[in-house]
């Protein structure tokens, strides 16, 4: 079932609402919900009524808003998420990735801050707040770096810049991409030992699996979703949404990491309890210099069919048996 309005009336304890604004998102997790037999409720985020007098309906409720859902005309998503899961959280209700964890989704800032009182090594960061101030927070930084919108998600506003004088150019021009939140990342670029990086997907606190992205044909663009794979050569989606079969092997920027471990995933677990992070993909490269930087959070995280038909777990499946622990 699927709604834009407020659920009114459904009393299952055992049903779960999973409020999220991109439906191409979400046909992998909902045959996972359809497999284990538990009732799934999505409620849309895009635009509605909340009536602060009612009582929201008893069940479990799943938080996947996205960072970057203002690029599908979805701008007031994030507000109201932050409505919803007060108001959720207000009445008692369960929330996974709730209120506090909407704020991780929607800021780096916020993101690597967390991640550096955590003990965890994270890129050289300046935060520019406003346009005008991009150039004096690169002063700090040896070309080459980056630079990145701080409320991101597929690769928003990444760029990698050569020198100096290249970024001045570009803040100066028409092409400029202006954050939503008005804040840009300069950030030190890593050269990586090898041309991937790693994500280690997290359920329910537990270390799921991880995957290896392909920097060298991916670059910055690297959404696991399969409706965000694009082919370059036409600019069309390889899969449309809700297909079910993974990309041929050409085509694949993301494959299982097998037998991945190493000391940093006890860390992320730790570090997902600790801000009650239930559901997760923590982002890493493996620096040419030897450090080991993590750079992303992603909280509304997807899984890539290519990685899934070769993982010794299904993330979907776990993540449903999960959330139908809870009370």
């Amino acid at each position: 079932m699927r709604t834009n309005a407020f659920p009114i009336g459904r009393t299952t304890v055992t049903t779960v609402y999973a409020l999220h604004e991109n439906p191409d998102w979400f046909p992998p997790f909902a045959r996972a919900f359809e497999a284990e037999g538990v009732e799934v409720v999505e409620w849309l985020l895009t635009d509605g009524v909340l009536d602060l007098d009612a009582a929201p309906p008893e069940g479990i409720f799943w938080s996947r808003i996205s960072a970057s859902a203002h690029t599908r005309d979805h701008g007031l998503s994030k507000d109201y998420a932050r409505s919803v899961l007060s108001w959720l959280e207000a009445h008692g209700r369960r929330t996974v990735n709730g209120r506090r964890v909407l704020e991780l989704e929607m800021s780096k800032v916020d993101q690597l801050t967390a991640l550096r009182a955590a003990g965890i090594d994270t890129p050289r960061t300046v935060a520019a707040v406003g346009r005008e101030r991009i150039l004096e927070a690169a002063t700090g930084f040896e070309a080459p770096f980056i630079v990145k919108h701080n409320q991101g998600g597929k690769g928003l506003g990444v760029r990698k810049f050569d020198s100096h004088e290249e970024l001045a150019e570009y803040v100066a021009s028409s092409g400029f991409e202006e954050p939503q939140d008005g804040i840009t990342l300069v950030q030190e670029f890593i050269q990586a030992a090898e041309p991937f990086i790693t994500r280690a997907e997290i359920v329910g606190g537990t270390f799921v699996y991880a995957i290896k992205a392909d920097t060298a044909r991916g670059g910055f663009q690297l959404c696991p979703a399969d409706a965000c794979a694009i082919d370059p050569e036409t600019g069309k989606p390889i899969m449309p949404p809700g297909a079910t079969i993974a990309p041929e092997p050409d085509q694949q920027l993301f494959s299982l990491r097998e037998g991945f471990d190493h000391p940093i995933i006890a860390r992320y677990e730790d570090f997902a309890r600790r801000n009650k992070l239930e559901v997760c993909g923590i982002e890493f490269i493996e620096a040419a210099d030897g450090r080991v930087l993590t750079y992303d959070v992603n909280t509304n995280t997807n899984y890539n069919a290519a990685v899934e038909a070769e993982a010794p777990k299904s993330a979907p499946r776990e993540l449903v048996r999960y959330l139908a622990t809870l009370e």
